[in-house]
């Protein structure tokens, strides 16, 4: 493998530190992209794109680690090693310069035939095995967190991916693949092709995939294709999968129903919960967020300037009319205020009359048509333009002359979330114990 000579980030012993959090089960991750052409030239700049942004946000994070270590490859003449396992937080500065090194790989490349391709995925896939394993004995010294360490690796192509599974399957069958959790192959696709068949999350699951069946990697690894967009977005929405609790040893809750008079056991439904957004109070570099919302005095901007001048009024500017059946309780988040019209004694009545009603008016118009406003905190003038990440909020109106303000989660904090949804009825044993 053609392995760039780099210097090592930080102490071995720091790298320890990670697997014992509260978030044990976090796996190191490696991502191995397909350079090739033609397929390159058209998904470089948004996975690149992507790349930064999920960086900026992963590095700068407080709280537990959630990768402790990560990897990258680039696949385009041979399979390269851009960037060996470092730690992810406070590593910002070399990452970049490692997504940057990627942007530049020209989207012309000498591979031309796939099955050559797939035949350099499988080598980078060994390599980075290879590479975990030696890691993890240069720098467990019996640490026992390290030793029961996994990767998953993540594999980032624009090939179609049951074929480039099929290749993977086949050429990794016999291999020592101890420490691999997961292998996940991402195709990006373009947006006409996912409206016109259903995403796939699980190859070996899925009916069409018999032909495959045959191959095994290993006992409690997964093999998985996902299907994604050619958007930012979306390649963002794959890499915050990354910032997920991956635990499963156990579950997570148990819901305890009353149980029926015969029985004196409760009827317990156990339960996995999953994040939806990364907390506010988790980003120190952006503080116009509006983290707290438990007091009237917390909404409002800071002081600045001496004396015990009087808090200046927050300026909320609407940009979208949203249909309140389309807004989704989980990107909401802190607690809500209720906002009435003023009565502030130093308008004078006339204003505070027209005042009135025109929150009246407000508040009529957005419930009888079932509307929510989203507005976003105007920047204050004496910041520079574009720094930080603007706070959002949801207007939803109420049955009385009031409105409700909630914060809301801004693209940035947004967590993958795609649940199944079901067109088959409970078997009726579960319908009865529930009813």
């Amino acid at each position: 493998m053609d392995n760039r000579k780099r210097q090592p980030s930080s102490s071995s012993a720091g790298s320890l530190v990670f697997w014992s959090s509260s978030l044990p089960r976090q796996a190191a991750r490696v991502l191995i992209v397909e350079a090739l052409p033609p397929g390159w030239s058209d998904t470089c700049s948004v996975l690149c794109d992507a790349l930064d942004n999920f960086l900026s946000l992963a590095c700068s994070l407080d709280g537990p680690c959630r990768i402790p270590l990560l990897s990258l490859y680039a696949i385009s003449r041979q399979p390269e090693c851009l960037l060996p396992f470092v730690q992810v937080r406070g590593n910002l500065a070399r990452l970049r310069s490692c997504v940057e090194e990627l942007r530049s790989i020209p989207g012309e490349s000498c591979i031309k035939s796939a099955a050559k391709g797939g035949d350099l995925l499988r080598q980078a896939v060994l390599d980075s095995l290879q590479q975990f394993k030696q890691f993890i004995r240069h720098t467990s010294t019996g640490n026992q967190a390290c030793s029961n360490a996994s990767v998953e690796v993540t594999v980032v192509t624009s090939q179609p991916g049951r074929s480039l599974i099929h290749q993977l399957e086949s050429g990794l069958k016999g291999a020592d693949l101890v420490p691999l959790r997961r292998l996940l192959v991402v195709q990006i696709v373009g947006s006409q092709v996912l409206i016109n068949q259903t995403p796939l999350h699980s190859v070996r699951n899925s009916p069409s995939s018999h032909e495959n069946e045959k191959y095994s990697l290993m006992l409690g690894t997964e093999v998985d294709l996902q299907q994604v967009e050619n958007s930012v977005f979306a390649m963002e929405m794959v890499l915050k999968a990354w910032l997920q609790e991956q635990g499963g040893d156990r579950e997570h809750l148990h819901l305890l129903l009353p149980s029926p008079s015969d029985s004196p056991l409760p009827v317990c439904v156990k339960c996995d919960m999953l994040e939806r957004l990364i907390s506010p109070a988790l980003v120190p570099s952006t503080p116009s967020l509006g983290v707290k919302t438990e007091s009237v005095r917390d909404f409002l901007p800071a002081v600045k300037g001496p004396g015990n001048q009087s808090p200046t009024p927050q300026r909320l500017r609407v940009i979208k009319v949203l249909h309140a059946d389309g807004v989704c309780e989980s990107v909401l988040y802190g607690l809500p205020l209720v906002i009435r019209p003023t009565t502030c004694w130093q308008l004078d009545w006339d204003e505070m009359e027209t005042n009135n009603s025109l929150f009246h008016a407000l508040c009529q118009t957005l419930r009888n048509q079932d509307l929510f406003l989203l507005l976003r905190v105007e920047p204050d003038p004496l910041v520079v333009p574009g720094t930080g990440v603007c706070s959002h909020y949801v207007l939803q109106p109420s049955p009385s002359v009031s409105l409700l303000l909630k914060p809301v989660a801004s693209r940035e904090l947004l967590l993958p979330c795609s649940l199944p949804v079901s067109n088959q009825d409970p078997s009726p044993n579960a319908m009865n114990s529930i009813q």
